[in-house]
């Protein structure tokens, strides 16, 4: 049966308008975005056989565009329609994390922080850069795999720092296990990091480790 011939009320759209997009399923949220289904199969149904094959939305949602496209239903064009969406996604977010924004709920923080690294296959460390009223510089991305001595350099921050005139900094990165637990290295780099802007006025208020789901923080743990 076609979702046209559903009663109005179980209609993914129609329920979208009513209850708002919160009150929607999975499956139901998919089926908006793909619009039409296959021959004998309603867009819910497809909705629904995708979140079984790829194991939930999330992997349907980072899946790469060779996986994605061999899915029945799915294609090049609808690859492209979900990168857009997504996009948007991330840059609605930061519009809220501009320069010149004073740093408020640490909600939106973490929000942030994890739109931007949570779904990056490998190690990522960054920074958000502050002044001394916790307004917004800049955010920066510092180096690339495991986070360790030869991987986040000092000088380096201390340069980029001192170039932007920080007076604050927030540190930032992912774990693509999943799991955010700070390691003795996340621990250890942190706090050298910390010693070294202190020489130079800048404070550390904290590191966040970003997981799958979680976000964990140094300052939080009392490990700063």
């Amino acid at each position: 049966m076609a979702i046209s011939d559903w009663p109005e009320a179980e209609r993914p759209r129609e329920r979208l308008y009513q209850q708002g997009p919160a009150a929607l399923s999975d499956a139901e949220l998919l089926a908006i975005f793909l619009r039409t289904g296959l021959r004998g199969c309603s867009a819910v149904e497809l909705a629904r056989r995708l979140l079984s094959e790829y194991g939930g939305l999330r992997p349907l949602l980072e899946a790469d565009r060779q996986r994605f496209c061999r899915s029945p239903g799915l294609s090049l064009a609808r690859y492209a329609q979900l990168q857009a969406t997504l996009e948007m996604s991330r840059r609605h977010l930061q519009e809220g994390l501009k320069r010149g924004d004073i740093l408020g709920s640490p909600e939106d923080t973490r929000r942030y922080l994890s739109l931007q690294l949570r779904s990056r296959p490998h190690e990522v460390f960054a920074a958000i850069f502050l002044d001394n009223r916790h307004r917004i510089i800049a955010f920066r991305e510092l180096s690339q795999g495991t986070i360790n001595g030869a991987s986040v350099h000092p000088r380096e921050i201390v340069r980029e720092a001192l170039h932007i005139n920080a007076a604050a900094v927030i540190f930032a990165h992912n774990h693509p296990s999943g799991i955010a637990e700070p390691s003795q290295a996340d621990i250890s780099i942190t706090r050298r990091l910390k010693e070294t802007l202190e020489l130079i006025d800048i404070r550390t208020l904290d590191h966040l480790i970003i997981g799958d789901g979680e976000v964990t923080s140094l300052a939080e743990r009392g490990l700063l």
